[in-house]
């Protein structure tokens, strides 16, 4: 599929502005890529035609959406921001309260949300009686990865992308399908659809949030839109965690860094 420069601009700036992905120059084979299928099952020709028709079709809207922003994931995903959940903020919050609530803003297919719930099982092991109650919000723009997140079942492949072996071992049933998360590693997430452009105050308050390898898809507006719009959705002395290659810039008002060797996180001020 060719893709004129002209088109790709209007295909560049509907995208930015239905879910803030901010597409880079030379982009043109990504798009083409991600969008092949769709253009060839309705038949268009052009990027331009495609805008022109998903202004009046959301179901299309959503299935090319979903084909932007699908992207692979890993669990465990730099492995310092879950020993930091496990040796720091779950002691510190389980020392002054029985109950946590944890938000993983971009979820994709489930497997930071997962990890983050398998966690919460290991301490609660090693710690019994410290934590009670305990919720891991997640959500996502994709529904086709919070479909693929609700079911629970990964490939091999999916699960050599960092899964540990005795987590495998301890967490993991193998069916048909492939490998399924065990029942109480899923109950305790519930997966919901967001696009992040959009209010979070139905939502409900969190200690934790996990905004992870989404920021950078973000313009610097964007970006300083949504960590203020998280700092409104956490807990006095709540914490935001980003990805290895996001920081916060010009917030210094609202969070406080904390230094965690390795790793940095934010403290809501």
């Amino acid at each position: 599929m060719d893709i004129s420069k002209s088109d790709f601009a209007t295909f560049r700036d509907f995208l930015e502005r239905v879910c803030g992905i901010l597409l880079g120059d030379n982009k043109e084979y990504l798009v083409a890529s991600r969008l092949r299928s769709i253009m060839k099952e309705k038949e268009l020709s052009s990027l331009s035609d495609l805008v022109k028709i998903m202004d009046r079709d959301t179901r299309l809207r959503e299935q090319v959406v979903d084909a932007m922003t699908t992207n692979e994931t890993l669990w465990f995903r730099d492995s310092h921001p879950f020993k930091i959940l496990q040796d720091k903020l779950l002691p510190e919050f389980s020392a002054k309260q029985s109950s946590i609530d944890i938000w993983c803003a971009a979820s994709s297919t489930g497997q930071e949300p997962y990890s983050i719930s398998m966690i919460l099982e290991e301490y609660k092991k090693a710690n019994p009686g410290k934590i009670n109650s305990e919720k891991v919000m997640a959500t996502d723009i994709s529904s086709s990865a919070l479909e693929a997140a609700r079911n629970g079942v990964y490939d091999q492949l999916a699960l050599g992308r960092g899964m540990p072996k005795d987590l495998l071992d301890r967490y993991f049933k193998s069916t048909e399908d492939g490998w399924k998360v065990d029942p109480n590693i899923a109950k305790r997430v519930q997966y919901r659809m967001l696009n992040l452009l959009h209010s979070y105050t139905l939502l409900g308050k969190y200690d934790i949030v996990f905004c992870r390898n989404v920021l950078i898809y973000f313009s610097s507006e964007l970006k300083k839109d949504i960590l203020t719009r998280i700092h409104g959705q956490l807990k006095p002395g709540g914490y935001l965690l980003l990805g290895a290659s996001e920081a916060l810039s010009d917030l210094g008002n609202l969070y406080e860094m904390v230094q965690c060797s390795p790793g940095i996180i934010y403290r809501k001020k």
